[in-house]
C-alpha cells in the first residue's frame, strides 16, 4: 500500500466526565495502557498502513494531549492539532477538517482501546467496492455493547442499509467500533445533518445514514478484535490487564521505580518513578507514574493515581461498571 494514500484523523477532544476526579485530571487519549499513551496504539495501527499524517482534534486538556505526543515523530508520523471551541458532538468535529484533508482518511475516536486484527481490509473494501465509507465492525455477545455505540443493518449485497445509534432496542448484535474509514463525501453529509434532539449534538452515525440515503455505498469491514470505550477510570485497568495477556506479560515496572523486597504483582502495570516502600500485593492495579504507596496491604482492581496537587496520599479509583464497550 503506497505511503500517503490515506491520512489520518483522532477525534480527541472528550471531556471524560464519568471518570470523575480521574478524568479531570487525565485526558482520556492519554492515559497510559502498559505505560504507554492509548493514542500511541491507534498511532501504531496508522503508521502500519502508510498514513504518515495525522490531524487530532482536542479540547479538554488539549494541552497536556499536545505535551506528550509532540509533533508525532517518535510514533513515526506528522501530526497537526485542531481545537474545537464548542462541544457539540463528534460529526461537528469532524467537519471542522474539511479544508484540511483532501483524500480519503482513516477516522479513530480516540477514547477507545482497539485490538485490529487486519485494518487494511477496510482499504480493500474501499477500493474493491467503490465505497463512500467502510465501518469497523464487530459482533457482539453483550447488548449492552450494542446500546452503547451503535447498531448497523446490512443490505443482502453487503452494503449498510441502516445505521443506529445507542438503540434502545437492538436489532442485531452488529456493532458499529468507533473506527472508520471515510471518503470525502462525509463532509457534504456532515453540512446537512441536524442537531439530534436527544443530546443536542450533531451525531456522526447521522451523517453516515445521510450518505447511505443519498446512495453513497457504505460497507463493513469485521477488523475489531476487541474494544473498550475508556468511560470508568477502572476501564483503564481492564485494558491494562487486555495488553499484558496479549504481550504474554504478568506485570510491567517503568523507569527508576523503587519497590521494597516482598512487593507482588499479578496482573498489574507500575508506572515510572513510583516508590512502593513495605511489602504490598497488586493484583490487576494500574499505578501511576510519581506515586509513593507507604502501606503494607492488598491492592485489587484499583487505579492508583498521585495525590491532587502533590500533597496527602495517592488517589484510590476502584469503582467498576462494565467492561467492553
Amino acid at each position: 500500500m503506497s505511503a500517503g494514500r490515506y491520512q489520518g484523523v483522532i477525534l480527541a477532544a472528550g471531556h471524560g466526565s464519568r471518570m470523575g476526579p480521574f478524568g479531570a485530571l487525565y485526558p482520556k487519549p492519554i492515559v497510559p495502557i502498559c505505560n504507554r499513551p492509548l493514542l500511541a496504539y491507534q498511532l501504531d495501527y496508522m503508521r502500519e498502513v502508510g498514513i504518515e499524517e495525522v490531524f487530532v482534534v482536542i479540547g479538554h486538556l488539549g494541552h497536556r494531549i499536545t505535551q506528550v505526543l509532540g509533533d508525532g515523530s517518535q510514533y513515526g508520523v506528522r501530526l497537526e492539532y485542531v481545537e474545537q471551541q464548542q462541544r457539540l458532538g463528534i460529526a461537528h468535529a469532524l467537519g471542522q477538517l474539511e479544508t484540511l484533508l483532501d483524500r480519503p482518511f482513516l477516522l479513530m475516536l480516540g477514547d477507545i482501546f482497539f485490538e485490529i486484527s487486519d485494518i487494511r481490509s477496510m482499504m480493500r473494501e474501499m477500493e474493491v467496492h467503490g465505497a463512500a465509507a467502510v465501518l469497523a465492525v464487530k459482533e457482539e455477545t453483550d447488548v449492552e455493547a450494542v446500546k452503547r455505540n451503535f447498531a448497523v443493518l446490512l443490505r443482502d449485497d453487503g452494503t449498510v442499509r441502516r445505521v443506529i445509534e445507542k438503540p434502545r432496542h437492538v436489532p442485531n448484535m452488529l456493532k458499529g467500533c468507533g473506527l472508520y474509514l471515510f471518503d470525502l463525501p462525509i463532509f457534504d453529509a456532515i453540512r446537512r445533518t441536524p442537531r439530534t434532539a436527544m443530546r443536542d449534538e450533531y451525531e456522526l452515525t447521522d451523517s453516515i445514514q445521510i450518505l447511505i440515503d443519498y446512495e453513497y455505498k457504505v460497507r463493513v469491514s469485521p477488523t475489531v478484535l476487541w474494544d473498550v470505550n475508556l468511560t470508568y477510570a477502572h476501564d483503564l485497568v481492564t485494558c491494562c490487564v487486555h495488553q499484558l495477556r496479549k504481550e504474554n506479560r504478568e506485570s510491567i515496572v517503568g523507569r527508576d521505580c523503587i519497590l521494597s523486597e516482598g512487593v507482588a504483582l499479578k496482573d498489574s502495570v507500575i508506572g515510572d518513578r513510583v516508590c512502593i516502600r513495605r511489602p504490598a500485593s497488586l493484583e490487576r492495579c494500574v499505578v501511576l507514574s510519581g506515586v509513593t504507596l507507604e502501606d503494607e496491604r492488598d491492592y485489587r482492581d484499583t487505579v492508583i493515581a498521585p495525590p491532587p496537587r502533590g500533597k496527602g496520599a495517592p488517589s484510590l479509583f476502584q469503582e467498576r461498571r462494565h467492561g467492553t464497550s
